[in-house]
């Protein structure tokens, strides 16, 4: 199980049919290498999702012991969402971003770092749940290796567009300003519904269509009664960088080995502006 297969038969990891480990191209959903080099069993041994839950699960962990451990005895331990709080000095060290970052001190990475951090134990309870849903049933429509992309340009996207409307835009009521600064995974959440949503109309699902609207539709009510504690914009923009990833990628075409390679590119430059925003802070 945990050793390269070299010999016999092994499942695509497109559609799911036998295909021999050899194979250049699966002869029913035409993926190229469809035995992933005789890795396939190995991967497929972590899940639907290529362990890619797990992974967001435990580095979101991670970085939100860390911000504790920096925020010594400056812990908000007061109030429903602030409670187990990282101190703002501690989110800013390890990448939390907002226009005044982005745009006044260069930290540019930090749209990319900003989704891997929290503001408090319900904070990071509730998101970790949402992908822990999501993350999974988009892999299983688009594949793990798009679903890591999707994740990610929903993440990008929606901080890039809360910086650019804080700066740039007017405040507009109920909605908020996008001033100040943001973190979170829920960016990258709104990202996974918009590529329900997208393929709810590409594949013709009315359930999927209608479960991403009343999602985003829910997530922006909740926006509405908690201003100033969710980010609105992020959300918006999330959703619509979802969306766009998802129409780029085409979930009614097989998952490509580039996607593969290009969904570790994502996570290993996510790691790596965490890594950047520590430096730069510290040195």
């Amino acid at each position: 199980m945990l050793r390269r297969q070299t010999t016999g038969s092994v499942i695509c990891t497109s559609c799911g049919v036998l295909v021999g480990v050899g194979d250049d191209k699966c002869y029913n959903c035409g993926r190229r290498n469809p035995g992933l080099w005789g890795f396939a069993p190995l991967l497929r041994s972590l899940g639907q999702d290529l362990g890619f839950v797990p992974f967001v699960i435990g580095t979101c962990a991670v970085v939100y012991v860390l911000t504790l451990v920096a925020s010594g005895g400056s812990i908000n331990m007061r109030g429903l969402f602030g409670f187990l709080g990282p101190s703002v000095p501690a989110l800013l060290l390890f990448g939390a971003t907002g226009p005044e970052l982005v745009f006044g001190f260069g930290r540019w990475w930090t749209i990319f770092s900003a989704s891997w951090l929290h503001g408090g134990a319900l904070h990071i309870v509730l998101n970790m749940m949402a992908v822990r849903q999501l993350a999974p049933a988009v892999a299983e429509l688009y594949g793990p290796g798009r679903m890591v992309i999707i994740y990610t340009a929903g993440g990008v996207a929606g901080f890039a567009f809360s910086v650019f409307w804080g700066l740039f835009m007017p405040a507009i009521p109920l909605l908020g300003s996008g001033r100040g600064i943001t973190i979170g995974a829920s960016a990258c959440i709104t990202g996974l519904l918009g590529a329900i949503y997208y393929y709810g109309h590409r594949g013709g699902s009315s359930m999927a269509r209608s479960y991403a609207q009343s999602s985003i539709l829910m997530v922006l009510v909740q926006g509405i009664f908690l201003q100033g504690i969710i980010n609105n914009y992020a959300h918006l923009g999330g959703f619509g960088g979802g969306y766009l990833a998802a129409r780029l990628l085409d979930p009614l075409k097989p998952e490509r080995a580039d996607h593969v390679l290009i969904a570790l590119l994502c996570l290993a430059l996510s790691i790596a502006s965490i890594v950047a925003s520590v430096v730069t802070a510290l040195f």
